[in-house]
């Protein structure tokens, strides 16, 4: 068997939680930045268990959770026409990362203004426009993102990159094809503030 597939799973059992709020999605001003950056492509959606989770558990519970009648039916994906449709089929490969979420303060981030890529007034400090993989990278912030070569790179370490925090933040920051940047700093740090709070406490 390769790996990634399973024969069975440890018995969880998911229901969707349709009335779980996400009030975050429903701020105007955070609805305003994601249809900048996301274009509508983003959502959240919440699914209780039932049974206890154990981090050693991660593949049969990931793979249980896919393939649940309830999660299938219900969880919404995007399809390459940009349309929002369910997940409808069997998953046969399944492949689970353990996501730290140690990190919970803002202050993760202040390193961004002490390393100069963002200046006292909060502003995203401009770079030469180059690419990498198709996104446009304009300013020091996307850089430091997304450059391994990058003269800031190391100002996250690779424990810290893999943190959900950092990942929301990358996310947000990153945006989708048609993302329109934001020159400041602090929306991106209230939008991951925001969601932080919603997905994660």
């Amino acid at each position: 068997m390769a790996v990634g597939e399973r024969q069975g799973s440890a018995g969880f059992a998911f229901r969707l939680l349709p009335q779980k709020a996400f009030p975050c999605l429903q701020n105007r001003d955070i609805q305003d930045r994601l249809l900048k950056s996301m274009h509508g492509r983003i959502t959240a959606q919440a699914f209780s268990f039932d049974q206890q989770f154990k981090p050693y558990q991660k593949d049969e519970f990931v793979w249980a959770f896919f393939n649940d009648p309830n999660v299938s039916s219900s969880l919404k994906l995007l399809s390459p026409s940009g349309q929002w449709t369910t997940l409808g089929s069997k998953v046969t490969k399944i492949e689970a990362t353990v996501v730290p979420c140690t990190q919970i303060s803002m202050s993760f981030f202040d390193r961004l203004y002490t390393e100069g890529l963002v200046r006292e007034t909060g502003h995203i400090v401009k770079c030469y426009d180059e690419y990498y993989d198709d996104i446009l990278i304009s300013d020091e912030l996307r850089k430091v993102l997304l450059l391994e070569d990058s003269d800031h790179y190391d100002i996250f370490s690779q424990s810290d990159r893999k943190e959900f925090l950092f990942c929301l933040f990358k996310h947000l920051c990153i945006g989708g094809a048609l993302c329109q940047f934001e020159d400041m700093l602090g929306p991106y740090l209230e939008t991951t503030k925001a969601l932080y709070k919603d997905l994660c406490i």
